[in-house]
């Protein structure tokens, strides 16, 4: 898969699925635009591919949208960026609710709003990859507000797959299994309730970062040009178990 002369829009780009993606994209050619809260993700991040940095708290519709028009033009975007809050149902906040849906379903809209509208109105094809959840498709005890905007994401790509798809423009998700991020540490500590993941999973272990990043990566390239509004499971077969 090669890059070479691509510019790649990347959130959540300082940890995690977003930086595994964004050291892949450079190492394969590509100019990446990385946009995530941190300064000091970026600084590092910088230090190791040479991309572009955007500071942007993707909570704030305002700055999102900013940060978006700021990164482009751009021949591609995965939207990665994504926050968690463990809480049982009945513990639910509106401000925590609130929160996971602002990260992970407004800002992948907002920053794909602005990278269609840049592609449409240059008359140019592209490619997005929004990073959902195997959340999506199961209730996960204490995810009653991740799972809900995660689905509110795939939700979301299969619109934008029928309204750009005729501008040229393919959106495809893609549905991690538990990958072992910093959040996912956060998430499955717990030896026991990790354990009874694992024994829903076929293949035996969680994902690496780059497990997702692989796939990312060919959903963007031509190789995956009749590939369009999925929501593919990169899950070791958890979904089936």
């Amino acid at each position: 898969m090669d890059f070479e002369g691509k510019r790649v829009i990347v959130t959540g780009a300082g940890k995690g699925i977003g930086r595994a993606t964004a050291v892949m994209l450079a190492r394969r050619g590509a100019s990446v635009v990385a946009l995530t809260r941190s300064p000091r993700d970026l600084e590092t991040l910088e230090a190791e591919i040479g991309c572009i940095s955007i500071a942007v708290d993707l909570a704030d519709a305002d700055a999102t949208r900013a940060a978006a028009r700021q990164a482009l033009p751009a021949d591609l975007l995965v939207n990665c960026a994504g926050t968690t809050e463990l809480e049982a149902f009945l513990d639910v906040s509106v401000e925590n609710f609130d929160l996971l849906h602002a990260v992970n379903t407004r800002a992948p809209m907002i920053v794909a709003q602005e990278f269609a509208r840049e592609r449409v109105a240059s008359g140019r094809k592209g490619a997005i990859v929004n990073v959902s959840s195997c959340a999506s498709f199961v209730g996960i005890p204490d995810h009653a507000a991740y799972c809900a905007s995660k689905a509110g994401l795939d939700g979301l790509t299969r619109v934008m797959a029928k309204e750009l798809g005729p501008k040229g423009i393919r959106v495809n998700g893609v549905a991690p299994t538990v990958t072992l991020t910093p959040m996912a540490v956060k998430a499955w500590s717990d030896p026991d309730k990790a354990a009874a993941m694992l024994t829903r999973i076929p293949l035996g272990r969680f994902a690496e970062p780059d497990d997702i990043a692989e796939v990312i990566l060919f959903l963007l390239t031509d190789a995956a040009g009749m590939v369009h509004g999925l929501s593919m499971p990169v899950d070791g077969g958890y979904l089936i178990a």
